[in-house]
């Protein structure tokens, strides 16, 4: 039966409904605001999985027949996940996976359809709200409803769910989802706002949630309060647990206290391989010797997590001996790769990251088939996870949704400080090749960017910074940890990522393992990574401050000039033969804009002036008193037209070629021949009167 509730979301009506579609999925509503539709559907296997951790997929399914289009390339059908469609994948995976109860192994898959949208209000927060009411509504455990807002700021007041319109506008474009407990995911760009800013839009963000928390439980009583599924969590005999805990807990409490991550891994490795000789090898039956060895590996971890959380809350020592707020050795490089147009090397303890930037003309923007158009971009952020930066072979080649993510975070932070492309106009490509990692790549990446960046020679408005901050909370205890490391991020209950210049932050990024976290928590972390973010800002600028005076001799040189918007046919020429002459004959590369902008492109400055003087030759007019070397064209009986710059002529009449009468043109001038004159007039209409004669002197009177 088609049931259906509505909420006021931010001054926006939505509209949950289940029971028309997709009915034989456990859970399935369609959402809706306006003419922006979207079908979430929840499915959870009846089998559990034999893999050691929750199997959760997220699809987010752009189809272009929501915007009245026909996808472009060969096949005129949608393929591949765009990168967009990945990062909304995962905006919604990332708040619902800590909702599932601890154990829950059975495959599960959320798939959201866009089915409809005007551009007006974000399908995204439609299709985060889908998947947490699909499963509210559904027999699968989940502790939700949880629910999504994206905040703005315009005219220096907070927006919910701003338009696109309103986002252009706005300084700050943040997405915000929690339970009704506190927040659960963070992420979002802003254009240098401060901490308090920051923290007033979550909260903001967080009331407004509250009428689509009600709608989804008013939505689950009127289904029929499905009773949730019961499923049994395989248990590990106590006897064995308790022998592998005695034998395994001093050895791990002591591998934990290594610094060095490799020499700790190989540390713990070894105590495992003594417990499982120990403990495992004598069994005779091979299943259970099997079950047993798999269950000494879960042990492990479990003694991994209760240890290193102790540690810091109990003893005030983090695994690699730092305090809560100390962060790890820093050193920079500049200018290693020659051949690069700027490069740098930022190392954080054992996260280390090179930034690489190539500059390029406009024909190098990147034209992405969206779903609200074409869309051209002029910067790009390319991230790359290697198996080897973790000490791990594995498949290259693609990028993981990870590095999809990774990326879009470093490129949003980055994006912020880039001039604009009216002064500078260049597309900007980075590439961060993570090299090392333990903990926090994707900060590392903005580091890296800025250094490279700087030695490109690009203006930036500013050097960006990130750092990850961590959290261990056990009950009404907690600590905030700066910079964490690849174990605090896997132990604990936090990830924050937060980067920005010292003026403010530039983007950021929060997911937690918890139930919720506090407003007090939030603005501990947020003072916290003021403080890291600003001492790592301090070690970059001991290698480099501000750009290099001049870009790399390889990198392109671009000259911007501007003519009248009425003249870029002229320039183009029909067909566009007027500017393929120029581009042939001078090897320069030129994009006109539709506004009069022209930009020439060349690593050789001569061949850049001399497409500049062919174009300006073109859009040069005639200046009334000014003499032109102009070339006969055509001769008629009344005088000669003749051509003083290009594609444009003027007329010299008969009587204005020489100062006695003549009787035809030709008795002086021929097609071809060229002539010295003088401007005399060019009248309304834009024709132009010629003169010989006034270059000539007047013979004198006998």
């Amino acid at each position: 039966m088609k049931q259906t509730v509505t909420a006021d979301f931010g001054g926006n009506s939505i509209t949950i409904e289940t029971g028309r579609m997709a009915k034989q999925a456990d859970g399935s509503v369609v959402v809706s605001c306006g003419n922006n539709i979207v079908l979430v559907t929840a499915v959870s296997s009846k089998r559990p999985s034999s893999m050691d951790f929750f199997p959760l997929t997220v699809e987010y399914a752009e189809k272009f027949y929501a915007t009245g289009k026909i996808p472009g390339g060969y096949f005129k059908r949608e393929g591949r996940p765009t990168n967009e469609a990945t990062l909304n994948a995962r905006l919604i995976d990332r708040p619902i996976r800590p909702c599932f109860p601890e154990g829950y192994r059975f495959d599960t898959q959320i798939v959201a359809t866009t089915l409809s949208s005007d551009g007006i209000f974000p399908l995204e927060i439609l299709a985060g709200i889908g998947a947490s009411s699909a499963l509210h509504i559904s027999d699968v455990p989940f502790g939700g409803p949880t629910c999504a807002v994206k905040v703005g700021r315009v005219d220096g007041k907070l927006v919910a769910n701003p338009s696109a319109e309103q986002l252009e506008s706005s300084d700050m474009d943040i997405i915000i989802a929690g339970t009704r407990n506190g927040l659960l995911m963070v992420e979002g760009e802003a254009n240098f706002v401060t901490e308090d800013d920051v923290l007033a839009a979550l909260k903001f963000g967080h009331e407004a949630m509250s009428p689509v928390f009600d709608a989804q439980d008013q939505l689950r009583e009127k289904t029929g309060n499905k009773p949730k599924r019961e499923f049994d969590v395989p248990q590990i005999d106590a006897d064995f647990v308790q022998s592998a805990r005695d034998f395994l807990t001093g050895k791990i409490k002591d591998a934990l206290n290594i610094k060095d991550k490799m020499d700790r891994y190989a540390a713990v490795d070894a105590a495992k391989d003594e417990a499982k000789a120990a403990l495992v090898e004598n069994i005779e039956d091979k299943d259970l010797k099997t079950q047993r060895d798999k269950e000494l590996g879960q042990i492990v971890g479990d003694i991994k997590y209760e240890v290193a959380r102790s540690m810091i809350l109990d003893d005030k020592v983090r695994i690699d001996g730092r305090t809560t707020t100390d962060i790890r050795n820093i050193s920079c490089e500049v200018a290693m790769l020659p051949r690069a147009h700027g490069s740098g090397l930022f190392t954080r303890g054992e996260t280390q990251c090179l930034g690489v930037v190539t500059l390029g003309t406009p024909d190098d923007e990147q034209m992405i088939d969206a779903l609200s158009g074409t869309v051209k971009k002029k910067f790009m952020l390319h991230y790359n996870f290697p198996p080897y930066s973790v000490g791990e072979t594995g498949r290259m080649g693609g990028q993981s949704r990870r590095e999809i993510g990774h990326g879009f975070l470093a490129e949003r932070a980055v994006k912020a400080i880039l001039p604009d492309f009216e002064k500078f106009p260049y597309t900007v490509r980075i590439v961060s090749e993570v090299l090392e990692s333990n903990g926090s790549s994707s900060m590392g990446t903005v580091c890296a960017s800025t250094l490279s960046l700087l030695d490109a020679g690009v203006p930036i408005k500013g050097n960006v910074a990130g750092i990850a901050m961590g959290l261990i909370k056990e009950g009404d205890k907690y600590a905030v940890l700066s910079d964490i490391l690849g174990d605090e991020d896997h132990l604990g209950d936090m990830d924050f990522k937060v980067a920005g210049t010292r003026k403010g932050i530039t983007s950021l990024q929060m997911d937690i393992k918890i139930d919720s976290i506090s407003f007090e928590i939030m603005e501990q972390a947020l003072r916290q990574a003021y403080d890291g973010r600003n001492h790592i800002m301090d070690e970059m600028e001991k290698v480099i401050t501000t750009p290099r005076g001049e870009i790399s001799e390889f990198a392109p040189r671009i000259e911007t000039i501007q003519i009248k918007p009425d003249k870029v046919r002229e320039v183009i020429g029909a067909g566009g033969k007027v500017i393929k002459g120029i581009i042939e004959e001078t090897g320069v590369k030129i994009n006109i804009e539709d506004d009069g902008r022209i930009h020439i492109a060349s690593s050789d400055p001569e061949a850049s002036k001399a497409a500049i003087k062919m174009i300006n030759d073109i859009c040069a007019e005639a200046e009334v008193g000014k003499t032109y070397n102009g070339k006969v064209v055509k001769v008629t009986d009344f005088g000669a037209f003749v051509e003083i710059l290009p594609n444009n002529q003027g007329l010299l009449h008969i009587s204005e070629i020489a100062h006695e009468r003549i009787r035809n043109v030709t008795d002086i001038l021929n097609e071809g021949d060229k002539v010295d004159v003088k401007v005399l007039d060019v009248d309304r209409a834009g024709r132009i009167k010629l003169s010989r004669k006034a270059l000539l002197e007047k013979p004198q009177e006998h």
